[in-house]
């Protein structure tokens, strides 16, 4: 599947809006063994792949480096470096998928 988008923050309400975020919220708690895997492109340059339950290298993450989604690589906006305040809250908080920090 391939989808197009006009901009940044057309994607981002998409993502945040439902019925993806209560399926997001769902994935997240039990994938149900399904892995998922989606690379974005942008034109202004950039590319990343988000995977979960992906057990083996797959697409990106065959040949480049990983790293686990915390701190700045929690939002997307803030990995890509898009400017502009997000339109909607994260259907997803980082604390609320890891837990709270240890001190």
């Amino acid at each position: 599947m391939r989808q197009y988008w006009g901009d940044f923050e057309s994607l981002e309400r998409w993502a945040r809006a439902e019925p993806h975020m209560q399926w997001w919220n769902q994935f997240l708690r039990d994938s149900g063994g399904t892995g998922f895997w989606h690379e974005t492109y942008f034109m202004r340059g950039g590319v990343e792949a988000i995977h979960d339950d992906i057990k083996v290298p797959l697409g990106l993450s065959s040949f480049a480096p990983t790293k686990p989604a915390g701190g700045p690589m929690f939002s997307a906006r803030a990995r890509q470096g898009v400017n502009g305040v997000e339109s909607m809250p994260a259907p997803v908080t980082e604390v609320s998928f890891y837990g709270e920090p240890e001190s």
